[in-house]
């Protein structure tokens, strides 16, 4: 689906204000409204931010929810929240994330919170700008449930969770949304040791309830908690399969691993549109406008303008504010030198 040459846009993520972090753990401090007052604040500095630097497609930087996805849970009926991980000390890593116990049938009957998120989006940006939302895909969902003796492995708890997101996507499109983020990077990190094309069929089908009322785009990555991948960080694995994803477009994490398999996006834009990483979330590098332009004419080898984004490699929310916002103003002017000279 051909779009405006080198759309500039984000995954999905932003970071918090320090003062959002502060009243995050003061949260007996404050009322109802005094945390939807944090919280309008926090997306009008979000969406600032963005607007600022210019990028085409912004979000709301995901400033409701404390991680990308761990906070939905607390939205899901059967579900028995763990508040204690296993390790808190050392190093950050993936077992310092809580897992939750399945207690019961797995639903969602009030949502998962996303359909509010873009009522207020769509509220507090500018009149005419061009908005998304994102949501977690279901298999990504599922790998902070343990498994019961109902939903006896994560595959059928991915089962469960299909409708649910599903639902959440239909009321999104049914609200005016237009552009969706189904954001399954578990896909990508355990495509090596998965079937590949089970993955592509799950995904259709939770966003066949959209296909084609929408532009869905999903990301693909090797995780980003605390700017660490956890994947073994191959494109490989998914392809071909992959291009069988029921997705206007594929978003893929490049700049992390130096373009490496660059060559794939040329298969993917004969089905996709194509999204590339250009700026490193997990870098304090800061890259310059040369530097992007550098990196978009080497995806330009393999893809039109009008079926190519770029984008930061994964959301933002796991890298420092300034650095954030420098990296985004640099990828516009980057991307801007580029589509000059194309005129």
């Amino acid at each position: 689906m051909p779009h405006e040459p080198l759309r500039t846009t984000v995954v999905g993520s932003y970071p918090f204000p320090g003062w959002l972090e502060l009243a995050g753990h003061q949260l007996h401090e404050l009322g109802p409204d005094d945390r939807e007052e944090a919280i309008r604040d926090a997306v009008w500095a979000a969406v600032g931010d963005q607007l600022r630097a210019g990028v085409d497609v912004i979000t709301d930087g995901e400033q409701t929810r404390f991680d990308f996805n761990l906070s939905f849970y607390a939205f899901l009926e059967g579900v028995e929240l763990d508040h204690e991980p296993r390790r808190r000390l050392g190093p950050p890593a993936h077992d310092q994330r809580a897992r939750h116990r399945i207690v019961g049938e797995l639903a969602a009957p009030d949502g998962l919170g996303v359909l509010a998120e873009w009522h207020r989006l769509r509220e507090l940006a500018p009149s005419g700008t061009r908005l998304k939302a994102s949501v977690p895909g279901p298999y990504t969902l599922a790998g902070r449930l343990e498994p019961s003796a109902d939903y006896p492995d994560r595959w059928a708890v991915t089962e469960a969770l299909v409708a649910v997101v599903g639902a959440e996507l239909e009321g999104l499109v049914e609200a005016g949304c237009e552009m969706l983020t189904v954001d399954e990077p578990s896909m990508s990190c355990y495509a090596d040791r998965e079937d590949p094309d089970r993955l592509v069929d799950i995904f259709n089908r939770t966003v066949e309830p959209v296909a084609g009322r929408a532009y869905v785009g999903t990301h693909l990555c090797f995780g980003n908690y605390k700017g660490r991948a956890i994947g073994k960080r191959r494109y490989a694995p998914m392809f071909p399969a992959f291009r069988g994803l029921a997705a206007d477009e594929l978003h893929l994490e490049m700049a992390s691993r130096e373009f490496a398999e660059l060559e794939l996006i040329e298969q993917v834009a004969e089905r996709h549109d194509v999204g590339v990483g250009v700026v490193d979330v997990k870098s304090y590098y800061i890259e310059t406008p040369e530097d992007v332009e550098e990196r978009i004419r080497a995806c330009l080898r393999y893809v039109p303008p009008e079926r190519l984004s770029v984008s930061p490699d994964c959301g933002l929310s796991q890298t420092a504010r300034w650095a954030a916002r420098q990296k985004l103003e640099n990828m516009v002017a980057g991307a801007r030198r580029v589509r000059d000279a194309l005129g």
